[in-house]
Order: structure tokens, then sequence, then C-alpha cells
């Protein structure tokens, strides 16, 4: 074996890596978010759980991937930690399903159907259609296909490599006298979880295993335990990914790594006491890549069951080493390591977002509160929204930016398009409570008594405001496009109102009923009543023309108000229940 055969090695790794990352970040376009989704709206249940698991590491083609996206909704608040359990064990299950793709490897047969089910054959045919498919193609969903097809390819090809590059280890005597070594099942456990852990790939590792099976120097004996340590190796991803994160994050990276060492031992110690006092007929015997799958999904779902009545005890295990205490913090966090999977970092950001939101309608209507019973600690509890919407916004803004850099899907394009249209207006309206608080202040300060017909048009267009704030605020967080197109009716309805409640004001001023100082709070007033309005507006139309892919705003809104029936039936609606 020479330096030439070490490189190919080395190359083959490297491309079989770099095949399972592409093949991977295709498959989690495809999916389109709906396996994330699921996952994270999912409940406690631990047989749901594990199906999901299984599942979303048969997409993502990667264990270690779903665990540091466990720690990543953990961390962000979005999961709780018991739930990641189930969806842990599953992951375990899920990862067997690359070994059985690779077994096909070492198939051997003169029919030429049957050769056609070996990897090496049909990945290239998978190759080419896939470079047609990313090349020619213009849906997002077809280029998505076409590059799993490639990463599949270039996988394949790296497992090629491996094994030619293996295949002379064979005759060597050198690697002959190393496999010696390997006669301890301590030492191959250690062995392959520390590979695993140096390539932080499980799939990986086994996929080495049985590219050197297919040498016939690898027997029973010895890869049994390497596949139990193999297990404990993938647990090093999770682990870093753990670090600077929430104590309750922490947690998942230490049951992740407690089900499998604990698995490890269910096996370990009676294959020990088996093979030393009884021993195994088949522990000398060369073991071949389909046998190697077996025995990692044999491994892998027995331990799975076994422990899967223990989620409890897993779950006081992790709480007994990471303690739980208070953490000082905001309690707004976005993760970058959901950036990965994008769907699930929007999805993350969409959930800020809608709190955005929240807090915004809920500032504007303790502010309103604050006009006629303006208190200090009414007005601290706004302010203390406004700061609140204001890290939102810096937050949620840095987030988008660092998401948008990802190749991402049309659909999470128009998402990350409407959060960033919206969560300024977000943050604007927050702007406006405050400036009605310092409007309420001056009230009491003041004294400032409003006439008897002021006070009358003051609470019918309060209402108009409720209405539009709570429509614009369902809108956003339902993705409700029939009533997102309500909000523009009702918003000219408005307009209406303050310019008639303007214009009542100066015929009272006229007529010595009025004073100029209770007209310029009242300006004050409703010009931030006014902006309020707009701002909804502005954020339904972000939500409509998100669908559209268009943000033509001004030729939108003058289509819709002069052409739309749906708009004046709602026009119509506001103006009778709206009324000065």
């Amino acid at each position: 074996m020479s330096i030439f055969s070490v490189i190919t090695l080395l190359g083959g790794l490297a491309f079989f890596l770099y095949g399972m990352n592409v093949m991977s970040s295709g498959l989690e376009k495809v999916a389109g978010g709906k396996l994330e989704h699921t996952l994270r709206k999912m409940t406690g249940n631990r047989f749901l759980g594990l199906v999901l698991g299984a599942g979303i590491t048969i997409a993502i083609q990667s264990s270690s991937a779903l665990t540091v996206m466990l720690v990543g909704l953990v961390n962000s608040g979005l999961m709780e930690f018991g739930q990641t359990i189930g969806v842990i064990m599953g992951s375990n299950i899920g990862t067997t399903f690359t070994a059985w793709i690779l077994s096909l490897a070492g198939l051997e047969s003169n029919n030429v159907w049957l050769n056609l089910l070996k990897p090496v054959n049909f990945s290239m045919i998978f190759a080419l259609v896939g470079i047609l498919l990313s090349s020619v193609a213009k849906s997002d969903r077809k280029k998505s296909i076409g590059n799993i097809m490639i990463g599949f390819a270039v996988l394949m090809c790296g497992m090629t490599l491996m094994g030619d590059a293996m295949e002379p280890l064979a005759d060597m005597p050198e690697f002959v006298s190393l496999l010696t070594a390997f006669k301890n099942p301590v030492v191959c456990v250690l062995v392959g979880a520390a590979f695993t852990g140096i390539i932080q790939s499980s799939a990986a590792s086994v996929g080495i295993l049985q590219s050197l099976a297919l040498t016939g120097g690898i027997t029973y004996g010895m890869a049994i335990p390497i596949i139990m340590g193999q297990n404990i190796g993938t647990c090093v991803t999770a682990v870093i990914s753990s670090i600077g994160v929430s104590r309750n994050a922490k947690k998942v990276a230490v049951v992740h790594l407690s089900f499998n060492i604990i698995g490890t031992l269910l096996f370990l110690i009676p294959f020990l006491l088996i093979e030393e006092f009884i021993g195994f007929s088949f522990t000398d015997k060369p073991i071949s890549p389909f046998m190697v799958a077996i025995v990692h999904s044999i491994f892998n779902v027995v331990t799975t069951f076994l422990l899967l009545p223990f989620t409890k005890l897993l779950e006081k295990l992790a709480n007994k080493i990471i303690k739980t205490e208070p953490e000082k913090d905001d309690g707004i966090k976005f993760d970058d390591r959901l950036i990965t999977m994008p769907s699930l970092a929007i999805a993350s950001a969409y959930e800020g977002a809608t709190a955005m939101c929240g807090a915004a309608a809920d500032a504007f209507r303790r502010s309103t509160e604050l006009l006629s019973n303006y208190t200090a600690e009414g007005a601290d509890e706004v302010n203390a929204l406004e700061d609140i919407i204001d890290i939102y916004e810096d937050r949620i803004g840095t987030y988008m930016v660092k998401i948008s850099r990802e190749a991402i899907s049309v659909e999470d394009s128009h998402q990350v398009t409407k959060i960033l249209h919206t969560i300024n207006d977000f943050e604007r309206l927050g702007d406006h409570a405050c400036n009605l608080v310092k409007v309420g202040r001056e009230i009491s300060e003041k004294k400032i008594v409003f006439s008897p017909e002021a006070q009358a048009e003051l609470k019918v267009l309060r209402e108009a405001l409720f209405e539009i704030v709570d429509i614009t605020t369902e809108a956003f967080c339902k993705n409700d496009l029939a009533l997102a197109a309500r909000v523009e009716p009702l918003e000219q309805v408005i307009d209406k109102l303050i310019s008639k409640t303007k214009n009542n004001h100066i015929a009272r001023l006229r007529q010595g009923n009025c004073t100029i100082e209770l007209g310029f709070v009242l300006s004050d007033l409703i010009t931030n009543y006014e902006r309020v309005s707009d701002h909804c507006s502005n954020i339904a139309v972000a939500i409509i023309e998100t669908e559209h892919d268009s943000f033509s705003t001004h030729e939108y809104l003058k289509n819709y108000k002069n052409s739309d029936e749906y708009f004046e039936a709602c026009y119509k609606e506001y103006k009778a229940k709206f009324t000065i």
C-alpha cells in the first residue's frame, strides 16, 4: 500500500462526506420544512417522537444533524427538552438506512438486473439525471431532486474510492498483524467511538467499516463492538454543538450520549460474558458489508425498544447531570445552529415575528388606556414592551440576513421577504404606542378634558383602531389572506373618520367651543392613530403580496381599491359600523 493509496482513501472519505452533505441539503429543501414543522409542533408522545426521529433522519441522512437541530430548537425555546428524547431514539433507527444502501456494494451476480442494484452502477445513472435536472429544470424542487441524485453519486464514488484504496490491505502482513490488536472488544469499541467522533459521521464510519469488510479482514468479533462504539462517537457533534447554549439545550446532548453509552453497555457486557464462558461460533468468521448493515440495524433497533419505556428515567438522569438554574436572558433567541436547516430557521424567526406582532398590539392597547387613566406603572409597562419589540426587530433582522445567505427554496424566500417587510412596521407600532403614552401623560399633567363631542368621536376612532390592529395581528399570525384583505377597506374608513374629526375640531374652534392647546393635543393623538392605521395597511399588503411574489404596493392598492368587489363590500360594512 503506497502513499497514493492513503491519498485515495482520504479523498474517498472527502467525497463521501461531501456527497452526504449535498444529498442532505437537497432532501431538506424537497421536504420544504414540513418534517421540521411537524417535529416543532409535535406533542410529548414518545412513540410519535420515535417515528418522527426515524423519518427525519432518513430524510436528511444524518442523525448528528437532527440532534444538532434539537439542540437549537430547545435553545430557542421552540421545544421542551422532554419532547426530544423519543426523537433522539428514533434517529438511531433512521441512521441504519444508509448502511443498507451501502451494503448493496458487495452484491455479486452475473444477472444484469441484480448488478444494476449495486449503488456503484445505478449511481452513475443518478449522476447523469441529476446533472440534467440541476442544469435544465426551472423549478427549485426539481433542481433539489437533481442535487440529491448528484450527492448520492458523489457519495458512492467516495465509497468506491475507499474500497479500492483498502483492497491491497488484505495482502499486507502489517495490516493482518495490526488487526490482532482488534481482538479485544473493548479496544474495538474505543476505536469505533474515536474514529466516528473524529469524522463526525456514523454513516461514513459504517461505510468505511463496510469497505474494510470487503477485504475479508474484518471478523464479526471485531465489527460488532466497533459498531457499538460508532454509536457513541456520533454523539460528539451534539456535544460540540451544546457548547454555549442553555442548560436545557445541553441536556439534549447528555441524553443522546447517555442513551448510546447505556445501549452499548447493555449489549457489550452480555457479549463479553458469553464470549468468555461459552463462546460464539461466528466471531472469527469474516463479516460481509450486508451483515454489517444487519448487525448495525439489530443493535440500534433493539437498544431503542429496550430503552423506550425508560425515557422519563433518561430525562431525570440528564436533569441530575445538568442542574437546572434560572438563566439570565431576555428569552429572545434565534439559534444559528438551525440556519443549516433554513426552513426550520425561518419557522423560528416567524415564531419570533408573531411574538413581536403580539407585543406591538398589546403595547398599542395599553397605551390607549393611559389616555384616560394615566399611571407611571402603566407607562413603564408600555415602554418595556417597546424595548422588547426593538430587540425582536434587531435580532430577527440579523437572523434573516444570515438565513438569506443560504440556498433557500422559493417558498422560504417568500417567508423571509414577508418577515423583513413587516418587522419594521411592528417596530413602528411600538413607537406610536410610546408616543401615545406621552400624549396620555400630557393630558394627565395638564388636566385636559375634551368636549363631549370630541370624546365621542375619539371613542369611535379608537374602536376602529382596535379592530384594525386585531385583524392585522390575526392575519399575520395565521397567514390569513382573507383577513388581510379586510385591513385596507377599514384603513380607508379610518382615514375618513380622522378627516372628519379634524374638520369637526376646526368648526368647534371657530365657534369658541375648543382651544388651541386642546387642538395640539388632539392633533398629536389622531396623527399617531393615523400612523398606526397606515402601518397595519403595510403589514396586510406584505402578507398578500408575498403570496403573489410581487411588491408593487402602490399598484396593488390602486387596483384593489378601484376594481375589487370584496374591497367595496368590506368598505361599506366598516363605514356603517364606525360612524361619526
